[in-house]
């Protein structure tokens, strides 16, 4: 790829702790701006499980620009739209996505992927020019004016002009540079867990919602032709709710047990399936916000920065597009961080605001009635509105998707084709 024409200064080495998609996306510019970059993943392979996740404005944008339209394409979820239903798993109302190209995307976006295959596109993408170390972590830096040393999991340390923190929620190279006793987590109160089970015959293309009292929700989506998707979401401010994710697999399952033992429709067998699924994932809904993305040569990526919490839509959009960012600015202003790492800041952060801004507790409440009677008047409203295509038509109508019409600025690196 070589550096920009004309261009006599010295690539950088970047180290980004966490291979997931934010770390890979910018692994992926600023080895195209020239850059040495090493990526240190603390799973002892490519994490590739996970939840299906969506592509939506401004991240369909940001994929098309990396030349993985096409990939991503190959590899979309089928699913035509989303069911409300009844403890016998009868539909009360239906909303279908939005395919017609036009205005924004209805709870089902046109790009849907499962996590994994979008972490394996962007890996076969970098693996060749960024180099990639599993089964190790950033356990410590220490920076100077012209170099930062990182400290490894394995005993090893190493200097490079740039580390990047783009290792998740609880990122601790952001607990490493935020003051000591500040809380980047923004909660909203609300809690899930997710993991796979056997598909069935009844397990459609429709994602099924079913809403329980007592603030508390099942949702089921099928992705392929053997594996289903389980989601329990809970609606509580605890201690021991708050606690869990940090527990063993065993204690997580457990609580999750226990809180959905009565709760009807096809519980039974979602719980059953805990025991067998390839993977159980726990966590509470988060949004991280912080004023501080960057401290010397030290700058955040992705959900260590800016977490907008699944119910955005735009988590993973988000990702893409910060990433996008951040390479943009280091390949345009490698000898001068400094300005680089300002303009980060400047430029992603009313993006940021946007797309946090969409997350309202209130709402989110109103989805996770805590009464039987509540939930009989959202599906009726829900089944008027569905009736009456007012989701259709808004979503036809709108004119920008989520994240408004912010811009992706120009392109991160100029490829020699």
């Amino acid at each position: 790829m070589g550096m920009a024409k004309g261009s006599d200064k010295q690539p950088l080495r970047v180290l980004v702790a966490g291979g997931g998609i934010a770390g890979q996306a910018l692994a992926l510019w600023l080895t195209r701006g020239g850059h040495q970059v090493t990526v240190v993943e603390r799973a002892p392979a490519l994490r590739a499980a996970g939840a299906q996740v969506d592509l939506r404005g401004q991240g369909i944008e940001a994929v098309k620009r990396m030349g993985l339209l096409d990939a991503v394409r190959g590899k979309l979820v089928d699913e035509a739209g989303v069911a409300f239903i009844d403890a016998r798993g009868r539909p009360k109302a239906t909303i279908m996505a939005n395919a017609s190209g036009k205005g924004r995307q209805t709870l089902t976006s046109e790009y849907e992927i499962m996590r994994g295959d979008l972490v394996r596109i962007l890996h076969d993408a970098t693996k060749d020019d960024a180099e990639y170390v599993f089964g190790v972590s950033v356990e410590g830096f220490e920076q100077d004016a012209h170099k930062v040393v990182g400290h490894f999991s394995d005993g090893s340390s190493g200097e490079f002009d740039l580390l990047v923190g783009a290792d998740g929620q609880g990122s601790r190279i952001r607990r490493a540079i935020l003051p000591e006793g500040l809380d980047p987590y923004w909660r909203v109160g609300i809690h899930m867990a997710y993991w796979f089970v056997p598909r069935i015959a009844s397990d459609s293309n429709i994602r099924d919602t079913y809403m329980i009292p007592g603030g508390r929700q099942i949702m089921r989506r099928s992705h392929n032709p053997t594996e289903t998707q389980v989601y329990f979401v809970l609606r509580e401010k605890s201690e021991e709710a708050s606690a869990i994710h940090r527990a063993p697999v065993e204690r997580q399952q457990e609580f999750w047990a226990s809180r959905f033992r009565d709760a009807g429709w096809q519980t039974e067998r979602f719980i059953e399936g805990m025991k067998t699924s390839p993977f159980f994932y726990s966590q509470e809904i988060v949004q991280v916000r912080t004023d501080t993305w960057s401290k010397g040569r030290v700058v955040l990526a992705g959900d260590a920065a800016h977490c907008a919490s699944p119910y955005s839509g735009m988590g993973i959009s988000g990702g893409l597009v910060g990433a996008h960012v951040l390479a943009g600015e280091i390949n345009r202003h490698p000898g001068d961080l400094p300005t680089a790492l300002a303009n980060y800041n400047r430029v992603l952060r009313p993006f940021v605001n946007e797309i946090q801004g969409e997350v309202n507790p209130r709402l989110l409440r109103l989805g996770l009635p805590m009464t039987q009677r509540a939930i009989d008047v959202f599906q009726a409203t829900t089944a008027l509105a569905c009736f009456l295509h007012v989701p259709d038509l808004a979503a036809r109508l709108s004119t920008q998707d989520r994240g408004g019409n912010w811009q992706l600025p120009e392109n991160p690196a100029l490829t020699s084709v």
